[in-house]
């Protein structure tokens, strides 16, 4: 409705206070968007973060109830006068609010998150994985036996894979975690907290999830260039699919002759590479013998497909800066082209 300009009563404006309750929803929108997701902490979907979740809330509930107490506590303060309340009662409110009661609620907090820490180190009953941190990928070996040593920290043996752990459904899968360069931190925000990678050591973490589902995992721990793109993902499985799974990846690679194999050892990738079934065995860098049944590239950088193995291939330092890994550009087209496809037939 038009109003009219002669009114001597012209309506109130409350555009401004509606543009800032608009912004402050907007502003609102990406904090509470966060909140969920595969690789969010509050998306819990394993016993320990399920635990850890349940821990920040009742955190959260006695640093609130503090919190309100002492601006209570200030405010009264700040309002009495000598003349009505006398020195007895500033030094009662000095004794009982501002430091009995904080030391009670954060003992009976502190007592309490204590208690639940041993039931995150419970033994485990399901797999073995162990898991190396490298720059900037994951080398994933399933079924590894035998005691860690101090040269490669981690036990060898085992179905190797890179940047991408299945572990079943309701069973508490064991990861044993070590690093070969730097330090690096092992962390799946759906499923449990952070854990070290540490050169020379052997750090050990449990993962239980509860529920199916593919969930995203990252370095936390700053360890160089491509630090923020050294991404995993975990898929969590019925346990029957898990050990279909690492029966196939235990197999050979699918095509171990042709075209694409002669390009991939003629242009020197064998000398990082393995692929099982050929003579490909390089140990530099991820192992390729089932590259095509992973979901991403680059260690959870691109969907897992032809055009993207290409890219990967002709421009890896464009795709992800500081990767360790030469680009082949210099390759012609066709040599790309036909290693790509090879690649992406090796499920």
């Amino acid at each position: 409705m038009l109003h009219d300009p002669t009114d001597p009563h012209p309506p109130p404006e409350p555009t401004r206070s509606r543009a800032g309750a608009a912004k402050a929803v907007a502003a609102a929108l990406p904090v509470l968007a966060s909140c969920s997701g595969p690789q969010s902490t509050f998306t819990a979907a394993g016993s320990e973060s399920e635990s850890i979740l349940h821990l920040f809330y009742v955190m959260l509930a006695g640093a609130s109830v503090i919190w309100l107490f002492v601006i209570g506590l200030s405010l009264y303060a700040v309002r009495s006068t000598p003349a009505r309340d006398g020195a007895r009662i500033g030094v009662r409110l000095i004794v009982w609010g501002g430091c009995v009661f904080p030391t009670v609620v954060l003992a009976l907090l502190l007592y309490w998150g204590l208690e639940k820490m041993p039931g995150y180190r419970r033994p485990a009953d399901g797999p073995r994985i162990a898991v190396s941190g490298e720059r900037f990928w994951w080398r994933v070996a399933y079924d590894v036996e035998g005691e860690p040593g101090i040269v490669k920290s981690l036990p060898t043996g085992g179905v190797e894979s890179a940047n991408e752990i299945w572990i079943p459904v309701g069973r508490r899968t064991e990861i044993l975690l070590g690093s070969p360069d730097v330090i690096h931190s092992f962390w799946v925000p759906a499923l449990a907290g952070k854990t070290d990678m540490i050169p020379g050591r052997v750090n050990r973490i449990v993962l239980e999830p509860l529920v199916a589902g593919v969930y995203n995992g990252v370095c936390a721990e700053f360890c160089g260039d491509a630090h923020a793109q050294m991404g995993l993902r975990v898929v969590a499985v019925p346990e029957a699919e898990y050990a279909a799974h690492v029966a196939a990846m235990a197999e050979p690679a699918a095509v171990v002759s042709g075209r694409g194999v002669d390009a991939f050892l003629g242009n020197g990738c064998a000398a990082c590479h393995t692929v099982r079934g050929t003579p490909a065995a390089g140990s530099v860098g991820p192992d390729l013998t089932h590259v095509a049944s992973r979901l991403t590239l680059g260690a959870g950088l691109l969907e897992n497909n032809r055009e993207n193995l290409t890219a990967f291939i002709r421009a890896t330092d464009h795709v992800k800066p500081g990767v360790q890994m030469p680009a082949f550009g210099m390759l012609p087209d066709d040599d790309i082209a036909v290693i790509a496809n090879w690649l992406g037939e090796l499920r």
